[in-house]
C-alpha cells in the first residue's frame, strides 16, 4: 500500500472515531451539572491526574480540570527522578504548579509518589551504597517533599507497586538496597514528616480477587498489625473494555480493607479500548465506569475516585498499548463521552449500589 494512501486511510479512521463519540454524546443531552457538584452532594471527591505540560500551555485542559475535578494527582512531577534529579539538588517548580493550581480552584492535591522502583535518576540507581547511606536518602527525601508541601498535601501514595504480578514481593532498588522493611520505614517517615496525612499503599491489578489481591491485602494487614501508620489502599484501575473487572470481587476487596479500618481510594481509573472505537465499545466503557462508581459508593470506606487523566488528548495509553485508546471519559476535543454520563449518573441518583 502507497505511503499517501496509508495516511489517507488513517485520518479516516480517525474521523470516524471522532464521529461516533460525538453521535453518542449528542445523544446524551447537557450535563444537569459539573461531576465535582454531583460528586460534592454524595459526600465523594472526583479527581483526575494531571499532566504538568498541558497544565501550563492548554487552556482548554485547565478550564476543564477545574470545572469538572476537586482532587488533582500531579502525574510526574513529585516522583524522585523529577523532584530530586541531582544529589544535592531538589526541583518543586512543577508540582508547585499544580499545588497552586489546586489551591486557586478550591481543590485537594493527592501526593504521588514517594517509593517506587521507577523512574529514579541515574545517580541513585548506579551509586554504591550501604545500607546505612540508601537509608538515609531515602529518610531525607521522604522528610523533604511531605515537608516541602506539608499543610498543602494531605494524602500522600507513600509507596507502589511493591507486589509482582503474580503475588509475591518484587524485587527492587529498593528492596534490595534495604530490605523488606523499607516499606514500613517508609510509612513511618512519612506519618513523622506529616502527621496529618492520610497515607496509601497504590497498586494495580488488587482491585478485586486473586493472588496479587489477596498478597496486597496480607501486606497492608501485617502493616496495620505492626501499627504501621497506614490509612488506606489506592486500587489503580486501569483496565480494559474487553476484560471489565469483577464488581463482587471489587466490592468484597473493599470491605475486606474496611475492617482492617482501611481508606479504599480508585486512584488511577482508565478503561482502554481496542481500535477502532465503535459505538458498542464506548457503551461497554461506560458501564465500567459507572459499575466502579457505583461500587465506591456503595462501600462504606471508598470516597475517592480519580481517573488517570481525563481527556484521550493526553493520555499513556497509546504509547504503551499500542493499538488502544480513548481511555478516558472526555475524547481529544473535550467533549464529554458516554462514559461521563454514566458517572454523572450515577451520582445524581438519589442512592447508588453495586450492581
Amino acid at each position: 500500500m502507497k505511503q499517501n494512501e496509508m495516511i489517507r486511510l488513517g485520518m479516516i479512521a480517525v474521523l470516524l472515531t471522532q464521529t461516533l463519540i460525538a453521535m453518542a454524546a449528542s445523544d446524551m443531552g447537557p450535563p444537569a451539572a459539573t461531576l465535582r457538584a454531583a460528586a460534592e452532594a454524595r459526600g465523594m471527591h472526583i479527581g483526575s491526574s494531571v499532566d504538568e505540560d498541558a497544565l501550563r500551555t492548554d487552556t482548554d485542559y485547565a478550564g476543564v480540570l477545574a470545572r469538572e475535578f476537586d482532587s488533582l494527582t500531579p502525574e510526574n512531577s513529585m516522583k524522585f527522578a523529577e523532584s530530586h534529579p541531582a544529589p544535592f539538588r531538589y526541583t518543586f517548580a512543577d508540582g508547585d504548579a499544580v499545588v497552586d493550581f489546586a489551591e486557586k480552584h478550591n481543590m485537594q492535591v493527592h501526593g504521588h509518589v514517594l517509593v517506587w522502583h521507577e523512574q529514579l535518576p541515574k545517580w541513585l540507581t548506579q551509586g554504591h551504597w550501604t545500607h546505612a547511606q540508601l537509608r538515609k536518602i531515602l529518610r531525607e527525601y521522604i522528610f523533604r517533599i511531605v515537608g516541602h508541601y506539608q499543610g498543602r498535601v494531605n494524602v500522600w501514595d507513600v509507596v507502589s507497586e511493591a507486589v509482582d504480578d503474580n503475588g509475591a514481593m518484587r524485587q527492587t532498588f529498593w528492596s534490595r538496597g534495604l530490605g523488606p522493611d523499607y516499606i514500613a520505614l517508609a510509612f513511618q517517615w512519612a506519618h513523622e514528616a506529616n502527621p496529618d496525612a492520610l497515607l496509601l499503599y497504590n497498586d494495580y491489578g488488587g482491585d478485586g480477587g486473586g493472588a496479587k489481591a489477596d498478597a496486597i491485602f496480607k501486606l497492608v494487614q501485617r502493616l496495620h498489625e505492626q501499627g504501621v501508620p497506614i490509612n488506606g489502599v489506592g486500587l489503580q484501575m486501569h483496565t480494559s473494555v474487553d476484560d471489565p473487572p469483577d464488581t463482587k470481587a471489587v466490592s468484597a476487596n473493599m470491605a475486606r480493607l474496611h475492617q482492617l479500618g482501611l481508606q479504599v481510594y480508585i486512584t488511577e481509573m482508565d478503561v482502554m479500548i481496542k481500535l477502532p472505537v465503535t459505538r458498542a465499545k464506548l457503551e461497554a466503557q461506560a458501564g465500567i465506569y459507572r459499575n466502579m462508581m457505583s461500587v465506591c459508593l456503595a462501600a462504606e470506606n471508598c470516597h475517592n475516585f480519580t481517573s488517570w487523566g481525563f481527556t484521550d488528548r493526553y493520555s499513556w495509553i497509546p504509547q504503551f498499548f499500542p493499538g488502544n485508546g480513548a481511555a478516558l471519559i472526555f475524547d481529544e476535543q473535550m467533549q464529554a463521552k458516554p462514559s461521563y454520563r454514566a458517572l454523572m449518573d450515577v451520582l445524581s441518583a438519589s442512592g447508588a449500589s453495586s450492581p
